[in-house]
């Protein structure tokens, strides 16, 4: 019976690896082979890279790339100077309240971020940061999971590194930046990749927030790309999919092995 429930098991996630992989492998197909070929599989159909000259000329791309590059990196940046101070406090400082703000923490973990966007965006135009790549960011600098996280992680980290570094003489901040930040070094880079590719992938936030090609990221500018009134071509549609999710597969691809294990450092299943 149990030799039974295995082969189901080995199954089923065959079949929901082949689901999910279906439209990645459908928008490869269609965009390095032409128009015709775009519904029509053929085996001996020929390859071409003209979709993606076609979708490179008609969207501007590398302004969107630059927005992308600059969001993912301001957002991470503020997260994990942030997320870092905040779980150090809660796992290693003693104060009043600290039980019932680090409940707090967890509740925002439970709140759906779409539910904030008319607060966001009447906060953002109170200050003038609609349209900006700041203002896409700003609401994702201090993320309740990062938080939680982390400190997770600095808690099983022994008392005893803690105390031989101040008596070396180092403060609180040489502490966390010498032991604490150096021994979580896996849960870092789990949660990096977690970060980046989430925000890489964001789409209704920057959608609403965002009116110019100076700020857009390439999820919204994809989406303006793909409008059914700027014409439907699915080649050269495949093609602007992949341009856009190009950075992400090839650093997944090339730094897989090191992607596995800090996850399972860090304890995400």
């Amino acid at each position: 019976m149990k030799k039974r429930f295995g082969h189901l098991e080995a199954l089923a996630a065959w079949l929901l690896a082949i689901i999910w992989i279906a439209p990645l492998l459908y928008a490869f197909w269609a965009a390095f082979h032409p128009d015709e070929f775009a519904v029509r599989f053929d085996l001996f159909a020929p390859l071409t890279l003209s979709q993606f000259k076609v979708a490179w000329q008609q969207a501007p791309f590398l302004r969107y790339y630059l927005n992308t590059f600059i969001l993912v990196s301001m957002i991470l940046a503020g997260q994990l100077l942030l997320c870092t101070s905040a779980a150090y406090s809660f796992a290693r400082f003693e104060f009043r309240g600290r039980e019932i703000m680090f409940a707090l923490v967890l509740v925002q973990l439970m709140i759906v971020p779409e539910v904030l966007i008319v607060q966001n965006y009447s906060t953002l135009a109170t200050f003038n940061l609609i349209d900006t790549i700041t203002g896409i960011g700003l609401p994702y600098m201090a993320s309740a999971f990062g938080i939680f996280l982390l400190r997770q992680s600095f808690k099983t980290i022994p008392r005893e590194l803690e105390d031989a570094a101040r008596m070396e003489g180092c403060g609180v901040l040489g502490v966390l930046w010498r032991v604490y930040v150096p021994c979580a070094r896996p849960t870092y880079l789990a949660y990096g990749l977690v970060s980046v590719s989430y925000h890489w992938n964001n789409f209704l936030w920057p959608l609403v927030v965002t009116n110019s090609v100076e700020t857009r990221p390439l999820t919204v500018g994809l989406a303006i790309f793909g409008a059914p009134e700027s014409g439907v071509d699915w080649s050269v549609i495949s093609a602007g999919t992949l341009l856009a999710v190009a950075p992400l597969l090839l650093a997944f691809f090339i730094f897989q092995r090191q992607f596995v294990q800090s996850f399972l450092h860090a304890g995400i299943k």
